[in-house]
C-alpha cells in the first residue's frame, strides 16, 4: 500500500469496499482497522452495522461489540444470523456477556443462553445469579492461577500454555489445591525472578481483594486508591472466584457518573442514549420529578399567602422575593452539588457530617454577608439616583441585607446536609438534586425573609 493510500479516510475506503460487494475485500478492510475505527464506522453507517460485525473475524467482532452502546448491541444481535449470534456470544468474555444480557428482557436472555456452550452457559448463569450492581456481575473467571510450590519456570510455561484464554496476564493469582486465595503477583516480578525460585519465595502476602457481594462503587474506589489493573474477587470463605479488570470498572464509573449528573439535574437516570430513547419513555423519566417539584413549589405560594398582610402593608417587600429565593436556591444547589461530588469521590462520608456543618456554617455566613452587602448597597444607591423606595430606604435595605445572610446560610447548610441524610437512610445522594434543594430553600427562604422584615419594620411599615 502506498503512502498516499495509507492516509485515505477510513470512511471513504469503507464506502468504496462496501459498494464493491466483494466479501473478501470487505473482510480484509475491516480486519485491518483498529477496533475503535470499526466502532466509529458502525455508528456512522447504522444500515451496515450488522454486516460490519458479521464480516469481522470472531475475536475482533467480540472486541468491537463490547465497546458499543447497548441500543446498538441490541440491534446488531437481533439482525445477525443465528449461527453468528451464537459464535459472538460464546466468544465474548464472561463479564462482557453478562453486562449485555442483564440489559435484555428475561425471555430474550433465556433464548440466548441456550446458544451458549455448556461451560459458558454455566459461567453466565452463575454471574447473573449475583445481585445487580455487585462485583459478582463484573468479574470474569478467565484468569491464570498457580500454586505456591510451583517454580517460576513452571509458572511461565503455564502462562504460555493457557495465557491466550485469560482476560489479562498482567497479574497471576496464587491459590492452594482447594482454590483458597493466597496472594497475587505481577508478571514483572515473575519475569525478573530466578527460574528455579518457588512462587512462595516471591510473593509478599500483601494484596487487595474484593468480595463477590461488594457494591461496584467499592470496586471503583479500590482501583482508584491502589493503582491496579486487576483485582481478585473472593467469596466469604476466601475462595478465588474470578477477577475484575480496570476496563470494566471504567465503564461502570462512566455509567454511574452519567446517572448522577442526570439525577442532579432533576430527572430519573436514563438507561439508554438520549436520542435513542422513545419519546414516551423520556416523558415518563422527566414528568415524575417535574410534578414533585411543581407541587413543592406550590408551597411557595402558600408561604406568600401566609404573609399576605405584611405584603399588603409594605408592597415593596414583594419586589425582592425573586432576589431572596433565587439567592437561597443558588447557594443550596452549589452546596448540594459539591457534597454529592465529594461523596462520590470518597472525600466525604456520613461520619464527616459535623465537619461539613462547621465549614458550611462559616462559608454560608461569608457568602451571605457578601450578597447581603451587595443587596444593601444596591438598594441604597438606587434610591439615591431614582428615589424608588422613599423615606424607609434604610429599613428596606437592612431587611434585604440581613435576609440574604440568613437565606444563603440556610441554603448552604440544607444543600450540604441533605445528601448526607439521604445516604444515612440508604438513599442515593444524587436524588437530592439541585432543583429539589432549590425548591426546599425557596419555601423556607420566604419564611426567613418575612420574619426578618417583621422584626426590622415592626411599628414602621408593618
Amino acid at each position: 500500500m502506498s503512502l498516499q493510500e495509507e492516509h485515505i479516510d477510513p470512511k471513504a475506503q469503507f464506502e468504496e469496499v462496501i459498494q464493491s460487494e466483494d466479501v473478501l475485500q470487505i473482510r480484509e478492510f475491516l480486519n485491518n482497522q483498529n477496533i475503535s475505527e470499526v466502532a466509529d464506522l458502525i455508528y456512522e453507517y447504522p444500515d451496515y452495522e450488522s454486516q460490519i460485525i458479521a464480516n469481522l473475524s470472531i475475536h475482533r467482532a467480540s472486541s468491537t461489540f463490547k465497546i458499543l452502546d447497548v441500543p446498538t448491541q441490541k440491534r446488531i444481535m437481533a439482525d445477525l444470523p443465528a449461527q453468528k449470534t451464537a459464535e459472538l456470544l460464546n466468544d465474548l468474555s464472561a463479564d462482557d456477556r453478562t453486562s449485555f444480557l442483564e440489559e435484555l428482557p428475561s425471555e430474550v436472555v433465556k433464548e440466548l443462553i441456550k446458544t451458549l456452550d455448556p461451560e459458558e452457559r454455566r459461567i453466565t448463569l452463575s454471574l447473573l445469579g449475583y445481585p445487580e450492581r455487585s462485583v459478582g456481575r463484573l468479574m470474569t473467571p478467565d484468569y491464570i492461577a498457580v500454586e505456591r510450590d510451583w517454580t517460576v519456570k513452571e509458572v511461565i510455561d503455564h502462562i504460555r500454555e493457557v495465557g491466550k484464554d485469560s482476560e489479562t496476564i498482567d497479574v497471576i493469582y496464587v491459590v492452594d489445591e482447594r482454590g483458597f486465595f493466597i496472594d497475587d503477583i505481577r508478571i514483572r516480578e515473575i519475569i525478573l525472578a530466578n527460574p528455579e525460585k518457588r512462587i512462595e519465595d516471591v510473593i509478599d502476602n500483601r494484596y487487595i481483594a474484593l468480595n463477590v457481594n461488594d457494591d461496584q462503587e467499592t470496586a471503583s474506589e479500590a482501583f482508584k486508591m491502589n493503582n491496579r489493573v486487576a483485582l481478585p474477587v473472593l467469596d466469604d470463605n476466601n475462595i478465588l472466584l474470578g477477577i475484575v479488570t480496570i476496563d470494566d470498572v471504567l465503564w461502570i464509573t462512566q455509567e454511574e457518573f452519567s446517572e448522577d449528573i442526570q439525577k442532579i439535574g432533576g430527572t430519573e437516570a436514563l438507561d439508554e442514549p438520549y436520542l435513542d430513547m422513545a419519546l414516551v419513555k423520556l416523558f415518563k423519566k422527566r414528568v415524575v420529578w417535574l410534578v414533585v417539584l411543581f407541587l413543592s413549589e406550590m408551597l411557595t405560594a402558600t408561604a406568600m399567602g401566609y404573609f399576605e398582610d405584611e405584603i399588603a402593608k409594605a408592597v415593596v417587600l414583594a419586589l425582592f422575593v425573586p432576589l431572596i429565593i433565587s439567592s437561597g436556591g443558588n447557594s443550596g444547589s452549589q452546596a448540594s452539588t459539591l457534597i454529592i461530588q465529594a461523596m462520590a469521590l470518597g472525600e466525604v462520608t456520613i461520619a464527616d457530617w459535623w465537619r461539613v456543618v462547621r465549614r458550611d456554617l462559616l462559608s454560608g455566613l461569608m457568602l451571605g454577608a457578601v450578597l447581603g452587602l451587595i443587596g444593601f448597597v444596591r438598594i441604597f444607591l438606587w434610591n439615591q439616583i431614582f428615589h424608588t423606595y422613599g423615606d424607609h430606604t434604610m429599613l428596606i435595605a437592612s431587611t434585604v441585607g440581613f435576609s440574604l445572610i440568613g437565606v444563603v446560610l440556610w441554603g448552604t447548610i440544607a444543600g450540604s446536609m441533605l445528601p448526607i441524610v439521604l445516604k444515612k437512610f440508604g438513599a442515593d445522594p444524587a436524588t437530592s438534586s439541585a432543583p429539589f434543594v432549590a425548591t426546599l430553600v425557596d419555601v423556607t427562604g420566604l419564611v426567613i425573609y418575612f420574619t426578618v422584615a417583621s422584626i426590622i419594620m415592626h411599628g414602621v411599615l408593618l
